[in-house]
């Protein structure tokens, strides 16, 4: 599956946003450090469930009229500190957490209402754009530890006639989820001496940095945006590329009430309906929270996965059925999967995302929309129906 990870200074909502994103019961405080142990728990990214083309709606349990919920891990880890990737804080326990992350959220106090170490000060008394870059720092300083204390083995290895660093690094890497043409995309990019062990801590450096950029993107959540100077969001926006406003707390309460039957609303909706017994205060509080929706238009919580996942990690939903005509399973199930592929996948791909038998024996695939049979190249595009055809039993 997979996996966004949480990442940011204590008190800045990451617990509220990851109780938010899965409704999983976790310590939420107003303290730092409330979390010490990484919370892991399954969230959704939203996209349009190819059942709309269809006169009935699916009925999969992760579809909602048309909306469809696909499943990613999600991971809180705690709150980081300056200083982090030396241990302070814990910190490289809370940074090795986040190595098998295949993008990050990080989770900015956008009020300005915690200072560096996540303690309270008055809102817009502390400038969340240092929290952005103090983030990517710690992150990239904390992979360059990680290739300073392998590199001995890399100045071994160069004393063998048939080295080749690409696949060195790349082997090296491979915890943090770099792959070998990772690598080799990065040592494009670099000036780099052939002989490692000319190299220097400037080298290691700007490697762990282009590496880590390569395998644990960014997007920036602009948390308490509900309280947040809008100048601070303006400018959290001109300092990232990938910015969304949000309102963790707002998306808890929505959730809340949605299940309690107060409020109709789905994850990623700009807005919601109440449709039973609310108090005063809890109508009082909830029009706030809308206000703030119309602001910025939802909440911010699934905006934020979603373009963490759909936008720059850049993937695409496709859906294996085996009844090409009625888009079933063999249960007659319709569209019970939903597999979450980078873009430029084929229908190959899709079969090894389903099972790697189904992918060692694949045949070919079947468009279910337009009943064609496709090219095993065929480039997949987001919300295709696929039958796999495979001697596999």
């Amino acid at each position: 599956m997979l996996s966004v990870a949480l990442a940011g200074k204590p008190n800045a909502g990451k617990s509220t946003f990851y109780q938010a994103a899965t409704m999983a019961d976790v310590d939420v405080g107003n303290y730092p450090f409330t979390t010490v142990d990484p919370n892991r728990g399954v969230s959704y990214v939203r996209t349009e469930c190819p059942c709309l083309e269809r006169d009935e709606r699916c009925g999969d349990e992760h579809c909602r009229d048309g909306k469809r919920y696909v499943p990613v891990e999600l991971l809180d880890v705690a709150g980081l500190v300056p200083g982090a990737h030396e241990g302070r804080g814990l910190g490289n326990q809370f940074l090795d957490e986040l190595s098998t992350a295949d993008v990050i959220l990080n989770v900015v106090d956008a009020a300005g209402a915690t200072d560096a170490e996540g303690e309270p000060v008055e809102v817009g008394e502390h400038d969340p754009v240092e929290d952005v870059d103090f983030i990517e720092e710690e992150m990239d300083l904390w992979l360059a530890s990680i290739v300073d204390r392998n590199w001995e083995s890399i100045e071994r290895g160069s004393r063998s006639p048939d080295f080749d660093i690409d696949e060195a690094l790349a082997e090296m890497l491979t915890g943090v989820g770099a792959t070998e043409l990772d690598v080799a995309r990065t040592l494009r990019e670099l000036d780099y001496p052939e002989d490692p062990q000319q190299w220097t801590d400037e080298h290691r450096e700007a490697l762990a940095r282009d590496i880590r950029q390569r395998t644990k993107p960014i997007v920036v959540v602009a948390n308490k945006a509900d309280i947040a100077p809008e100048e601070n969001i303006e400018r959290l926006r001109e300092a990232t590329d990938y910015l969304v406003p949000a309102t963790a707390d707002g998306e808890l309460a929505l959730r809340n009430g949605a299940e309690a039957g107060i409020v109709d609303y789905d994850p990623g909706d700009p807005d919601f309906e109440i449709v039973g017994d609310a108090s005063d205060a809890q109508r009082q509080g909830l029009e706030r929270i809308r206000e703030v929706m119309e602001q910025w238009g939802g909440t911010g919580v699934q905006t934020a996965l979603d373009t963490a996942v759909y936008d720059l990690l850049d993937m695409l939903t496709a859906y294996p059925v085996q009844n090409e005509s009625k888009w079933t399973d063999g249960q007659g199930n319709v569209l019970p999967d939903a597999h979450l592929l980078k873009r430029g996948s084929t229908p190959t791909d899709l079969a090894y995302a389903v099972h790697s038998d189904i992918g060692d024996n694949y045949l070919h695939a079947v468009d279910a929309k337009s009943d064609m049979r496709v090219s095993d190249d065929h480039e997949l595009e987001e919300g295709d129906v696929i039958k796999i055809v495979s001697s596999a039993k």
